[in-house]
């Protein structure tokens, strides 16, 4: 069997987005909360009765996103355009060695608009 967790963060940081078209009201500095969604998926271990210790989960996401929360995102190398795309992208670069069950990782400025990115290879 296998199953699958999820676990729900947030952070909260500004940007805006240099290249859409002129007028566009996301050119304009702006924030969010972000909310992030990590799924992890695998088998169950027996020993231990889970798939994964969310404290370990929390163990590899929360300094990653500490390095998010309060910032400009367009000042974070690799988030120059921090579209939500981009900005799910760089997150599972920076967890998936870490989180070897790690399945997705999804991205939400809002309650509407969400991204999700399940890597190249898995």
């Amino acid at each position: 069997m296998i199953y699958e967790l999820l676990r729900h963060y947030r952070f909260e940081a500004a940007h805006q987005l240099p290249r859409v078209a002129n007028g566009h009201r996301c050119a304009r500095l702006h924030g969010h909360t972000y909310g992030v969604e990590i799924v992890i998926k695998g088998p169950l271990d027996d020993s231990t009765g889970w798939v994964m210790d969310y404290s370990e989960i929390d163990q590899v996401v929360e300094p990653v996103l500490d390095q998010l929360d309060h910032q400009f995102l367009n000042e974070i190398e690799g988030l120059e355009n921090p579209t939500s795309e981009h900005v799910v992208r760089w997150l599972w670069g920076k967890l998936a060695d870490e989180l070897p069950h790690l399945a997705a990782v999804r991205v939400s400025e809002n309650s509407d608009s969400m991204c999700t990115y399940r890597g190249e290879d898995r």
